[in-house]
This record gives structure tokens, C-alpha cells and sequence, in this order.
């Protein structure tokens, strides 16, 4: 039998990776009408990240801060664009280690905290045919909601 929890069927997220959040930020501004709420600069992952929300989720922008980031890496091999889906879930720690006895190839055996204070985990892309998610815990803001 295959063990798992709930996953939530909500897109926390879509990464996508860029060169220069400044020199694409028109497109998502001015053409698709979008605002950036929150930036953030992310040392540990190498990385400037710029949210826009877009119904119940957001674009995430991502520039590589230098050339010993992954994003650096990922845009020199596949180019600018979309680079993941983040999913949010309840209960990340308990969702790894059944992914882990299940044998689900992970990037992250345990969660590691994410733009926004989250805990994220990622699973490899060969698990979902070349699609890399990240998986984000679902918190409670400061009154309660989510």
C-alpha cells in the first residue's frame, strides 16, 4: 500500500528564473498588470527573488546573485524561464519521510527554510518526468490566517 498525506491542490509559487529582475520586471508590471509585493534576498540559495501575486498565487522571480548560484547554473543550461512549481503543504517533515520510504528521489531530505521564513523541500525532478516542485509548508501569518 502506498502511504501518503493530503497534499494541498494549492500552487503556493511558480519559480521562474531570469538573468535580471529589473530588465524583465516591465513585462510583468506594464503587460501583465502585476505588482511586486515583496523582495528578498536569499545569501544562502544565491539568490534576488521578486513575488507578484496572480490570483490565489504567486510569480516568483528569481536572479541569480552570482555564478555559484544554481539559478546561475539552470539559466546557463536551459535559459531564462520557468524553472519550478511550488506546492503548498501541511505537515512537510512527515510528507519527506514517506516520500523517503517510498523511495521518491529528493533534493532535500529535510525541510530548509525558504523565502517568506517557509520550510520548503524540494523533489527531484526525474521523480515527476523533468518537472522540479518545491514544496512549502503552509504557516499561519501572524493573525491566524494563512
Amino acid at each position: 500500500m502506498n502511504e501518503r498525506l493530503s497534499i494541498s491542490k494549492k500552487i503556493a509559487h511558480i519559480g521562474i528564473a531570469v538573468r535580471s529582475i529589473q530588465e524583465v520586471l516591465p513585462f510583468y508590471t506594464e503587460v501583465l498588470g502585476l505588482q511586486v509585493v515583496r523582495q528578498e534576498t536569499m545569501e544562502k540559495e544565491g539568490v534576488l527573488v521578486a513575488f507578484l501575486p496572480i490570483g490565489e498565487c504567486f510569480l516568483e522571480l528569481m536572479e541569480p546573485l552570482d555564478k555559484h548560484s544554481p539559478v546561475f547554473n539552470y539559466i546557463e543550461k536551459h535559459g531564462e524561464g520557468l524553472h519550478h512549481v511550488a506546492l503548498e503543504v501541511e505537515q512537510l517533515h512527515q510528507q519527506i519521510k514517506i516520500w523517503e520510504r517510498s523511495n521518491v528521489p529528493l533534493l532535500n531530505k529535510y525541510p530548509r527554510k525558504g523565502a517568506w521564513g517557509k520550510h520548503v523541500a524540494f523533489i527531484h525532478p526525474v521523480a515527476a518526468h523533468g518537472v522540479l516542485f518545491e514544496f512549502c509548508e503552509r504557516q499561519a501569518n501572524r493573525d491566524g490566517h494563512v
